[in-house]
């Protein structure tokens, strides 16, 4: 089991979103996704996203207005 961390900060969705969906395609089952996000739309969309999916999805604010998007990759 890897992490990958994903600086999406300053990003507006898409980009977010579409560089997360990138990075889990390249990843083994049971590594962890940090996508790092500074903006609100990312916070809905991502959660969402992974939910759909079936991953597993955490969301953690690490700073005031910056979050931690955390998806295991489970299937």
């Amino acid at each position: 089991m890897k992490e990958v961390m994903l600086d999406c900060l300053g990003e507006a969705c898409p980009i977010p979103l579409v560089k997360a969906q990138n990075a889990i395609n390249e990843m083994d089952l049971g590594d962890i996704l940090i996508v790092q996000i500074d903006h609100s739309c990312a916070m809905k969309n991502l959660p969402e996203w992974a939910n759909k999916e079936g991953y597993n999805c955490e969301l953690e604010e690490v700073d005031d207005g910056e979050w931690e998007v955390i998806i295991e990759k489970n299937k």
